[in-house]
C-alpha cells in the first residue's frame, strides 16, 4: 500500500513538470505577444505625439486619431470601416431610403474605385453610369491612391450641383467624361407591374420598405389580373440590386419558399453562426419564377439569388453575379460615429460561399448593348405583307371575332418585340415562364 501511495505521488509529480513543462513556454509566448502589443501602442502614441509636434502644419487632432483607425479598419478588407458621425447619420438614412448623392454603390478593386451598381432614376443612371464601370477621377482630380471613403467624400456635394466623373469602361479605348447634377435619392425598393400574363417585380434594394413594397405589389398586381390564375409565373429583376439589409433579403426570399435554409452566416468562432430558415406561405402558390442577374447584383441580391437556385424554386437568368458573401455589422460608437466591420461570410442552402464567385445562372443570357440605329434604316428592313401591296384582296373566311382575335394577338407580339429590343433579358425571361406554362397539363 505504501509503495502504491508513493508510486502514485510519484506520478502525480510528473504530471506537474510535464505540465509545467508544456505551459510555461505557452505563457511565455502569450507574454511575449502582449508585450509586442503594448510595444507597437507606445510607437504609435510616439508617431502620434511627433506628428502634433513637428509636422510642418498645425493638425487636427481628432481628425489624424479618425483617419488612423478608418487606416485600420479599410487595411482588412474593402467593406469595414469608420464612419463618422455625418456618415454614420447618412448610412441610417440609406436604409431607410431616402439620401442625397450620385445614385450609385461602389467598391474598390486594386486601388481604383469601381461601380458595383447605378441605382434606378437617379442621378448616375440616367446619365448612363454602368455597372463594372472604373471612376478615375472626380472633377479633374485622380482617385487612385484614396482610401474609398475619401473618393466618396469627394463625390459628395450640395443636392444641384454639378459633378463630373472619368469613367473607364471595358470595351471602350479612351476613358470619358460624364456630367452629373447631384440630387436627393428616393430609393422606391420595388417596383410591380405586369408583361403580357407575367408578373414582373423590380427590386432595386434592400432596405426597410423592401418585402412590404413586394408583398403589397404583388397583391396589387394579382388583383388587377383578375386573380393568379390569370398569371404564368413571376419574374423577379434583381439586376444593378447592391444589397442592403441582410434581414429583408431572408424576408424576400421566404416570400416565395415554404421551408429549407435560406441563408447560414459563420463568423470567426463556430458559436457564433446563424441560420436562417424558410417558414411556410407562398406569396404566389407554387406559380414559376425567373431570378434575373448580373454582374451588379451584389450581397443581399445574391442571398436571394442563391436561396431560390438551391431550392429548385427558381430558374436563375442572366450573367455572373459580384461576388459579395460577407456580411458587415455596424457597432455605434461614442459620439455618434460607427464602425462597420466585417464578421462574418454567408453561404447558400447548398453550403457554398459565394464570396469573389458570385451566384452563376442557370441560363447565361448577356444584355447586348444598344446600338442607335436611324428610322429609315428601321423602316426599309421591316418585311412587307400582302396586306401592304394596294388593291389587295380582303380575306373573306374570319368573323369580325376572328379578326379582333388576331389583331390582340399580334399587338401581344409587337409588344414582346419591342420589350425584347429594349430589355433582352427580360423578354427571355418572360419566353421562359411561357414555354413553362405551355408544357402545363
Amino acid at each position: 500500500m505504501r509503495r502504491f501511495v508513493v508510486a502514485a505521488l510519484g506520478g502525480t509529480l510528473a504530471g506537474i513538470l510535464a505540465t509545467t513543462q508544456i505551459a510555461g513556454p505557452l505563457i511565455a509566448q502569450e507574454a511575449d505577444r502582449k508585450a509586442s502589443v503594448y510595444e507597437q501602442l507606445d510607437l504609435f502614441g510616439d508617431i502620434f505625439e511627433r506628428i502634433r509636434a513637428q509636422y510642418v502644419e498645425e493638425v487636427d487632432e481628432s481628425e489624424l486619431i479618425e483617419a488612423a483607425i478608418n487606416g485600420m479598419l479599410t487595411s482588412l478588407d474593402p467593406h469595414s470601416s469608420y464612419l463618422a458621425p455625418d456618415d454614420a447619420a447618412q448610412m441610417r438614412l440609406q436604409t431607410r431610403g431616402e439620401f442625397g448623392g450620385l445614385g450609385i454603390e461602389v467598391t474598390q478593386e486594386e486601388g481604383f474605385v469601381k461601380v458595383v451598381s447605378p441605382i434606378d432614376g437617379t442621378p448616375a443612371s440616367e446619365a448612363g453610369v454602368e455597372a463594372g464601370d472604373f471612376i478615375t477621377h472626380v472633377d479633374g482630380e485622380s482617385v487612385l491612391g484614396l482610401t474609398l471613403d475619401e473618393a466618396v467624400e469627394m463625390m459628395r456635394g450640395p443636392v444641384g450641383s454639378e459633378i463630373i466623373i472619368t469613367i473607364a469602361r471595358e470595351g471602350e479605348a479612351e476613358p470619358f467624361d460624364v456630367s452629373i447634377i447631384r440630387d436627393t435619392i428616393k430609393l422606391t425598393a420595388v417596383r410591380a407591374r405586369t408583361e403580357g400574363d407575367t408578373l414582373v417585380m423590380r427590386v432595386t434594394t434592400f432596405n426597410d420598405q423592401t418585402y412590404p413594397n413586394l408583398r403589397d405589389g404583388i397583391e396589387k398586381e394579382i388583383e388587377a389580373a383578375g386573380g393568379l390564375e390569370n398569371l404564368n409565373g413571376l419574374v423577379l429583376d434583381l439586376r444593378n440590386n447592391p444589397g442592403g439589409l441582410l434581414t429583408q433579403a431572408i424576408r424576400v426570399s421566404d416570400a416565395f419558399l415554404e421551408k429549407g435554409e435560406i441563408v447560414s452566416t459563420r463568423g470567426r468562432e463556430a458559436a457564433d453562426g446563424e441560420r436562417y430558415n424558410a417558414t411556410p406561405g407562398d406569396l404566389i402558390d407554387g406559380k414559376p419564377i425567373v431570378v434575373l442577374i448580373n454582374g451588379g447584383s451584389a450581397s443581399a441580391s445574391e442571398i436571394v439569388a442563391g436561396a431560390l437556385k438551391d431550392h429548385r424554386r427558381a430558374i436563375v437568368v442572366g450573367t455572373k453575379s459580384f461576388g459579395k458573401g460577407s456580411v458587415q455589422t455596424v457597432m455605434p460608437l461614442r459620439g455618434d460615429g460607427a464602425m462597420r466591420l466585417t464578421t462574418a461570410r454567408y453561404y447558400t442552402p447548398s453550403g457554398r460561399s459565394i464570396q469573389a464567385l458570385g451566384v452563376s445562372p442557370d441560363i447565361v443570357v448577356a444584355q447586348p448593348r444598344r446600338e442607335t440605329e436611324p428610322q429609315e434604316e428601321q423602316d426599309a428592313r421591316r418585311s412587307r405583307s400582302e396586306a401592304d401591296l394596294r388593291g389587295s384582296l380582303n380575306n373573306d373566311s374570319l368573323s369580325e371575332d376572328e379578326i379582333r382575335q388576331i389583331e390582340e394577338d399580334r399587338a401581344r407580339a409587337d409588344a414582346a418585340a419591342k420589350l425584347r429590343e429594349d430589355d433582352y433579358q427580360l423578354a427571355y425571361a418572360i419566353d421562359i415562364l411561357k414555354g413553362l406554362t405551355a408544357l402545363q397539363p
